[in-house]
């Protein structure tokens, strides 16, 4: 696959960045695959300079781990790991829902236009995201709860928080993903991924902190549970 037309070393850079995160969450490079910047700009048809500050990147985020003097590799993640990203996840959210109980701004005119539009688009993530799981597609609801997180996240106004979230929430599906990647029919796992956005939505818009917390934590020990049991078989 070559990228062709006229694209800056920065595209490049973000495409081949894009290309290879899909790769991850999809499950496509297993755990523990190794390979080098020569190897993906052959793969791409591109230069090495925008493959390697792509592979930077992405071992940034925790996508890759960098192989000193051998290049880069899909890490490997223990049920151990798992367990402190629900965890590191679960801090995040409740401060969030602490400072909505507390006050916070976020959702305080759901009927203002500006709010509407954005929970209705994040409601849209939600929706697909459960439509994804009924017909058992990993891809396509990794991808929406991704952007059904880091939107709902953003409406609390503060960035750091959201790509924070936003990171924690890719590695965990990094790590998930290698698990339920093991059940290759959709029907093996069609429903039995957590799908309650939209139950979330309806808690937040009525600035309902503590039915938002219950449904997150029911959320995390769910996702948690499958992980636990699809790594025991």
């Amino acid at each position: 696959m070559a990228f062709t037309g006229g694209v800056t070393r920065s595209t490049l850079r973000q495409q081949i960045a894009d290309a290879l995160r899909d790769e991850v969450l999809a499950g496509r490079l297993r755990p523990g695959r190794a390979f080098t910047v020569k190897e993906i700009a052959d793969q791409y048809g591109v230069s090495a300079t925008p493959v390697r500050e792509a592979l930077v990147d992405l071992s940034a985020q925790g996508l890759l781990e960098a192989d000193q003097h051998r290049g880069f590799r899909v890490p490997q993640y223990s049920l151990a790991d798992y367990r402190s990203m629900i965890e590191a996840r679960s801090l995040v959210t409740e401060g969030m829902f602490r400072a909505l109980r507390d006050g916070h701004t976020a959702f305080a005119d759901p009927d203002d236009p500006c709010t509407a539009a954005a929970l209705a688009a994040v409601r849209r993530r939600g929706e697909e995201a459960k439509r994804a799981n009924a017909a058992g597609d990993l891809t396509v609801l990794v991808g929406y709860d991704l952007r059904f997180w880091r939107e709902l996240s953003v409406l609390f106004g503060n960035p750091y928080i959201a790509e924070f979230l936003h990171r924690l929430r890719l590695r965990s599906w990094v790590c998930a993903v290698q698990h339920l990647r093991r059940r290759p029919e959709p029907h093996e796992i069609r429903g039995r991924l957590w799908a309650g956005h939209t139950d979330l939505i309806d808690a937040l818009s009525r600035r309902d902190a503590e039915a938002a917390r219950s449904i997150v934590a029911e959320a995390n020990a769910h996702s948690l549970s499958l992980v636990e049991q699809l790594a025991a078989e």
